[in-house]
């Protein structure tokens, strides 16, 4: 009985990943709370400068809810736009895997 020797991995640090680089991600994350800080502010301005009296509960309830769905808008943006990268990046690894290794 002959066992079959496993064959070495394809490179010494494996397979590229297709996933978004750190720094992108961390550039989204960013975003994400930048434009969540921005629609709060906002929110609770347009709020305030609209309300003559003491508003400041439904100010600062406004502006909650504009730091919510600028951020929520932001980061389904976010994602959409780091899939895309992902799926560009396997494009990639695949034609460069086709190139290097071609089916006659």
């Amino acid at each position: 009985v002959t066992t079959a020797e496993p064959s070495p991995p394809p490179t010494a640090t494996g397979p590229e990943s297709a996933a978004p680089s750190v720094a992108a991600r961390v550039v989204a994350a960013v975003a994400v709370g930048l434009a969540g800080a921005c629609g709060g502010l906002v929110g609770y301005a347009v709020t305030d400068l609209q309300c003559s009296d003491e508003c400041t509960a439904l100010a600062g309830s406004l502006g909650l809810l504009g730091a919510v769905l600028a951020a929520l808008g932001v980061g389904i943006v976010a994602v959409l736009a780091l899939r895309a990268m992902a799926e560009w990046k396997t494009g990639q690894l695949q034609q460069a895997a086709r190139d290097h290794y071609p089916v006659d």
